[in-house]
């Protein structure tokens, strides 16, 4: 199972936890063993950049053009040698087993040599240095260099290596917070009380659709940093807002809550399966709302709305905490375009913000070209938008950086903007 989640997630860019959750329901293991099978895909992927480096150093041939299998399997196997307590010979001969006939001399004299050398060490404080010990690509190190101060730069980049806990958000439209402390210590759950969202329950590990209140909407599965850009927003009874870029629904779900009662929430996806999420999502939390597939850069909405968040696709960085695969997934030449695309929908996205409504721009990632530079490009195309602040962790500010090592929760950047009073965009109904 392992295997198969590592081959899907590096060869076809899928997302490791939709993955292996699938394959968990499928196969319905013992708790032992899906707890092994967690373990050995998401510590693979967690420390690949480091696993191929110790591969790179045995292996008499480029390992990116080792056949796919074969690959799959060598980093596999290394994880076990290296990073578990299990024994070198189960390793290596449990791996070989998984090999089709022909390439199995291969991988057990990679793994066999690998199990024989001292384990691969690095130290000093270079950009390659930290990306072998904490698994974060290279220049996604570089970005924390220019961003946190020196001696946080390896703390930064090894907490978004770390495992989350499963965070639960409250609903308050059908619980209070002691309400589901309550249900949980019955259910035998211990649960800790968030630090960045005080609606926030942090219950370790576990399959959140078995846990009591899942079914009657009390809570949706929410890292605090997603519920932050909430706060940001500040979404009031009866205001209209607008969810731009909605799916799965968490963001959309937790503003319908807030503006009842006499509010609108409409939740937009470019994505036809990510808006049908949202509708389940909005269902089971008991929220009203509106669904609309459409592209961000070309809105088929009207303008007038209070709020409008545009929490924009991103590379993710931020996020690996719960997909491991986004450590190295995403590439230095790939933040040109998501770039390019977040400033489009920003800027859509600002016409349909009426007079003195706010406009919460958020991302799950820090490079600055998908932070800073996105929030400066906005501020040129739609000049009449003004900064605003809101009251963040460690202060008001008018863009705030969360890390995991500062403030528990994933990675995310949140900017916020006004349009001043008597002030019209093109697409506001009062303009015409």
């Amino acid at each position: 199972m392992a295997l198969d989640v590592i081959r899907r997630v590096t060869e076809g860019d899928a997302y490791s936890n939709l993955t292996l959750r699938s394959a968990l329901e499928r196969a319905r293991l013992s708790a032992r063993d899906a707890a092994l099978a967690t373990e050995l895909a998401y510590g693979t992927l967690r420390r690949l950049v480091a696993l191929d480096h110790a591969l790179g150093e045995i292996v008499d041939r480029p390992l990116d053009s080792t056949p796919h299998q074969a690959l799959a399997l060598l980093r596999l196997g290394a994880y076990q040698i290296l990073h578990t307590r299990i024994p070198p010979h189960a390793a290596v001969s449990e791996t070989v087993d998984l090999a089709p006939e022909r390439q199995r001399g291969f991988v057990n004299a990679v793994l066999r040599r690998l199990s024989t050398r001292e384990p691969p060490t690095s130290v000093g404080s270079t950009v390659e240095a930290i990306a072998m010990r904490t698994g974060l690509t290279e220049w996604a190190v570089r970005e924390l260099r220019s961003l946190l101060p020196a001696d946080e730069v390896e703390t930064a980049a090894a907490a978004l290596a770390e495992r989350a806990s499963v965070t639960l958000r409250v609903n308050t439209c059908r619980a209070e917070v002691e309400d589901l402390e309550r249900r949980l210590v019955e259910a035998g759950v211990t649960s800790e009380r968030g630090g960045l969202h005080p609606g926030s329950l942090l219950v370790g590990s576990g399959a959140p659709s078995e846990l009591p209140g899942f079914g009657e909407g009390w809570f949706a599965v929410q890292d605090q940093a997603s519920s932050f850009v909430v706060t940001a927003l500040d979404p009031r009874p009866g205001e209209r807002v607008l969810d731009v870029c909605a799916g799965p629904g968490g963001k959309s779900g937790h503003a319908g809550c807030l503006v009842e009662p006499g509010g609108l929430v409409v939740a937009a996806d470019l994505s036809e399966p990510r808006a049908r999420l949202v509708r389940e999502t909005a269902h089971r939390l008991g929220v009203r709302g509106l669904v609309v597939v459409q592209d961000g850069r070309r809105p088929a909405l009207r303008g007038g709305f209070d709020r409008v968040l545009v929490d924009a696709p991103c590379s993710g960085i931020g996020s690996a905490r719960r997909r491991p695969e986004l450590l190295w997934r995403a590439r230095k030449s790939d933040v040109a375009g998501l770039s390019r695309l977040q400033v489009g929908i920003a800027t859509a996205a600002a016409e349909l913000l009426g007079p003195g409504g706010r406009l919460v721009y958020s991302v799950c990632t820090f490079p600055r070209a998908e932070t800073d530079a996105v929030c400066d490009a906005l501020l040129r195309r739609v000049p009449e938008l003004e900064p605003e602040a809101v009251e963040g962790p460690d202060g008001p500010a008018e863009r705030i950086r969360l890390w995991p090592h500062r403030h528990g929760c994933d990675g995310m950047f949140v900017a916020a903007f006004r349009r001043p009073r008597g002030s019209l965009s093109r697409r506001d109904p009062a303009h015409r």
